[in-house]
Order: C-alpha cells, then structure tokens, then sequence
C-alpha cells in the first residue's frame, strides 16, 4: 500500500514542479521596467542635445538655461518656494506632532485620523479652494471682511495670488508628511531616556531639548525635505495660483514650453535639472535617515511618557483647531459649499441651495462621462498592473532567487527621483514620434502612470516580504512546486493584506495625479484632473467642486473598503502585522 501511494506521488511531483520561470520573468521585468524607466529618459537626455529649429546636435538649450532670464527666474522661484514652503509646514507639523504623540491633549486618535486623511487631497483641489475662500475679489473671506466692514469691492483681507500665499496653499497639503514621520519618530522614543533626565533633574522643556527633539530630528530633517521636494515638483498648486498672480515655476515654466510653438528641445534640457536636484534631494533624505538614530539595549523600552499640559491644555487645543481649520475643516467646507449654491459669494440659505452645478457636471457637461471612464479605467489598470509587477519583483529581490535580481530593485525605486512634469516630457518625447504613436491614446497615460505608481508598490510589497518567513516558501519548493506557484499559492495569500493596501494606495495616487497627465492628454483621454485644471482656466468654480467631491468621495470609498471589508484586509491578517 505504502510503495502505490509513493508510485503515484511522483508523477504528481514532477507535474507540479513544472518548469522553473524565474529567468524569463527576470528578462521580461527587466525588459518592461527599463522601457518604464529608461526609455523616457534617454529620449529627455536626447532632445536635450536637439534644436528646436532642426540641425544636428547643439548645446544652445544648456546655454539658454543661464542666459535666459525667465528661466533663471522660474527656477529661483521655484526653489525658494520649496524651501519656504518646508521651512513653514516643519513648523506647523512639529508642535502638533509632538502635542498628538506625547501628550495629553484630547481627541489625539481624532487628529492623527484628519491629518492622515489630508493625504487623499490633491494639492491642485486644495489650491482651487483656498481661491474660493482667499481670491482677492470674489473669495469668501473677502467677501466676508467686506460686508462686516463695509468697504468698497476692490478692498480685500487676504489675497491668495501672491507668492506667500502660494506658499502656504502648498504648505497645507505637504505638512502631513512632516507629521507623519515626525509623530512616529515620537512614538518609538523610549521613555527610559527621559526618564533618566529627570532622574538628574532636567525639567520638562530642558528633557524636550535636549533628549526628544534631538531623537526625531532625523524624522524632522527628512520630513521637511519631502516637503521641499513635493513644493519643488509639483504642477497644479503652482499652475492655479502663480500664474494669475504673473509668475512662473520651473514646472509651469516647462509646461509652457510646450505651448505653441511647441520648443521640445529647451524643456527637456529645463526638465534636467529639476531632475538632477530631485536625485540630491532624495539621496540627502536617505542620508539623513540612515546615519542618525539610537538603538535600544537591554530588552524592551518603556511606553512613551506623557507630558500634562495643564493650562496649556487650551492653547494647543487652540493652535490644533487653527491647523486643522486651515488645512482640512476651511477647504472642504468651502468645495461643498460651491458645490451647492449658484455662485462663491451666495449665502447659504434655502432660496440658494441649488443642485445645478450637479446637473451641469453629471448630465449636461460632455466630457465628464468620459473623464470619469477615463479615469476609474486607468486607476484600476494601473493599480492592478503595479500591484502585480510590483509582488513578483519584490520576491526576485527579498529572496534573492535570481542572480542580478537586486538591479530590478534598482529600476522600480528609480522613477521615485523622476518629478511627473519630467517623466511627462520624457514620454512624450518618447511616444509621440512615428514609430509608437501613443500621444492621444489612453496606453501613453497608462504607461505614465504605472511608471510614476511603481516605486510606491515597490516599497510597501517589499516590506510585506520582510515579514514572511522563507522556510514557508521553501517547504513548497520542497514539495515541488516552482518559485512562481510557491508565490502564487503560498506567499501571495500570506500577503493579501499588503498587496489590497498597495493596490488602493496606487488607485488614489492615480486618480489625482496631474503633473504628467497634463502634457500627455488630448480631447479623446481627458482625466478628472486635467478636467478640473482646464474648467478652473474658465472660472466655473461650481462644476469643479463637483467633480472634486467625485474624486474625493472615491478616494475615501477605496480606503474605508479596503481597511472594512474582512474579505480584503480581514482582522486576522491585520492582528498579525
């Protein structure tokens, strides 16, 4: 009996273990991310060389980089932008980070939940309402001061179209990033230390100097520098508040560059640059991240002390409730507003609720229909084609099972140092010669898109890796099965919550992206995004909240699925991790 069920067990073996695909889906990610990542670049580096008005190679656009005084002038705005906006949202995001994490400040659960939720806002949505509220005629705050005051229509409070308020409509949406790391750097700093400190007899703000702060300036550090880099990068904030105010960025300036006469060959050689600071940048984030820290001996710290405020209570909750008004609570009050009433200075009343604005977008306005197929199509493809690149690739590199896999690791880091406004000249350049002919198709936005998404897939499946156990793995490779079914059957499973977190995380990033989709559509592949921009150029600020409650509305369905659903994340899953 014993010698027939080993008979018949070694054909099933040798079935299963089938041929091993490891090498040919080596080739073919290297193959795919290098058209990703490399191609758009060696097209940009091209046409960098290139002149506009025919010829061979030329250095005349390098030049025109330090003689022409408009883009010197883009490039000094935009940098002092970044730098300004980092400065501000590190001093916002610390103190509130510091009241949320360690002390005893009420409804700090409540906080952390709103200022995560800020991440879903696109920069470019966040600018479009601080129009609404800060415009220097038609906004509400405005129009407000005004009527308390009684004060002639061309007297205005605040003024959003100026390079200060620039500044701070950016550093509203990039101060979560400061928070987030900063708050979690508090989180983790054992209060052994602290601890010590009074034992010696450091008060409270002598121990906050000299142990605390010193512990998470590391998070500080990096987190202002994400923020430089996102002010520096980004496309629709600057687009909708600096041109009306008459002045470029270094990523309007290249957007304009593209404007008829179309000259491909300066914003390449513009878009360098950006990218070169953008590599610095990043690689100083890194830097910082890994070389400054403290390490824990001796077993277990202690739980985070907590500080009492006190009177102070009152204060902070003051300074918590002003930040969140500003960033979060003002903004979205102001698109529901707009998205219900005839025009941005109606009172709210009965007689001005109206839902035409709704009726306009949904059933009279042409392109929204397509814009919203477009976009929803191309989230889902995207966020799918990530999510499955990004498993198999973080496999090949946390198992090391093919040699040389580490360089794929390399490519799908890669784009995360390619600002969207670069990478959009780079494909454009790349496929919208006669040979592919993807400009106006909705292949050049997918390509676009999974290859701006990939780093952050990369990044959270390469963390699940991590924590699963190979023995798993190789039990099955024992049995027999192949490197591809033993991640199919056995590691993708372990990973399900990873992979649906990953998969939503691509999804929102791609229904709000605009700095690359602005170069690439046409008529016929008009996104939600792009939509918004084109209708704010036309002032219809009603039609553009609607839209933006759509894709907030669907950005916020993905996220509650995906942690709600059991089926998808399922409590078990997230006890483990």
């Amino acid at each position: 009996m014993t010698s027939d069920v080993q008979v018949q067990a070694l054909p099933a073996q040798g079935w299963r273990r089938g041929i091993d695909l490891s090498w040919p889906t080596f080739a073919l990610l290297t193959l795919v991310l290098s058209v990703l990542v490399l191609l758009p670049l060696f097209w940009l580096v091209y046409y960098s060389f290139r002149s506009d008005t025919g010829g061979g190679a030329t250095f005349d656009n390098y030049i025109a980089l330090v003689v022409d005084p408009t883009l010197l002038r883009a490039y000094g705005l935009a940098i002092g932008m970044a730098l300004a906006v980092g400065a501000l949202a590190c001093v916002i995001a610390t103190p509130m980070a510091w009241l949320v994490a360690r002390t005893d400040l009420p409804g700090r659960r409540t906080i952390r939940m709103l200022v995560t939720a800020s991440f879903v806002t696109p920069p470019f949505l966040g600018a479009i309402a601080y129009e609404i509220l800060a415009a220097p005629n038609s906004g509400i705050v405005n129009i407000i001061y005004r009527s308390i005051f009684g004060l002639e229509a061309s007297e205005y409070l605040v003024n959003i179209y100026t390079f200060s308020g620039l500044v701070f409509a950016i550093a509203c949406f990039t101060f979560p990033y400061v928070f987030t790391l900063v708050a979690n750097a508090l989180d983790r700093v054992p209060s052994d230390l602290e601890d010590a400190s009074s034992i010696l007899g450091g008060k409270s703000m002598t121990t906050l100097r000299k142990v605390t702060i010193p512990l998470v300036l590391p998070a500080m550090l990096a987190g202002t520098l994400i923020a430089i880099l996102q002010a520096l990068t980004m496309f629709g904030s600057p687009a909708i508040l600096a041109l009306p105010a008459g002045f470029h960025v270094i990523t309007t300036k290249i957007w304009s560059l593209f404007q008829f006469p179309p000259r491909l060959g300066l914003a390449a050689a513009a878009a360098l640059p950006l990218l070169i600071i953008t590599v610095i940048l990043l690689r100083a984030q890194k830097s910082i991240l890994g070389r400054k820290g403290y390490t824990v001996l001796g077993g277990k710290s202690g739980t985070p002390r907590i500080t009492k405020l006190g009177p102070w209570k009152w204060v902070a909750i003051a300074f918590v409730l002003t930040v969140l008004s500003l960033t979060i609570i003002l903004p979205y009050l102001a698109i529901l507003k707009t998205a219900f009433t005839g025009t941005v200075g109606d009172p709210i009343n009965l007689s001005t609720l109206t839902l035409s604005h709704w009726r306009f977008v949904l059933f009279e306005f042409s392109a929204t229909q397509l814009a919203l197929r477009n976009t929803f199509l191309l989230g889902f493809l995207t966020a799918t084609a990530v999510t499955a690149i990004a498993l198999i690739v973080s496999y090949l590199v946390t198992r090391r099972s093919v040699p040389g896999s580490g360089f794929l690791g390399v490519l799908a880091t890669a784009p995360v140092a390619i600002p969207g406004i670069v990478l959009g000249v780079g494909l454009f350049l790349s496929y919208a010669n006669p040979t592919f002919q993807l400009y106006g198709t909705i292949w050049i936005l997918l390509i676009a898109f999974m290859t701006i998404e990939l780093p952050a897939g990369y990044q959270q499946m390469s963390s699940a890796f991590s924590g699963v156990h190979p023995e798993l793995e190789e039990a099955g490779r024992i049995m027999g099965a192949s490197r591809l079914k033993t991640l199919w059957d056995i590691t993708a499973p372990l990973l399900r919550t990873s992979v649906v977190a990953a998969w939503c995380f691509v999804f929102v990033g791609t229904i709000r992206e605009l700095s690359a989709t602005i170069l690439l559509t046409t008529a016929n592949t008009k996104l939600v995004s792009v939509i918004i921009y084109d209708l704010n150029e036309s002032g219809d600020l009603g039609a553009i909240c609607v839209l933006g409650i759509i894709l907030l509305a669907a950005s916020f369905a993905v996220v509650f699925v995906a942690n709600r659903v059991p089926v998808l994340g399922g409590s078990q899953m997230n006890a483990r991790g």
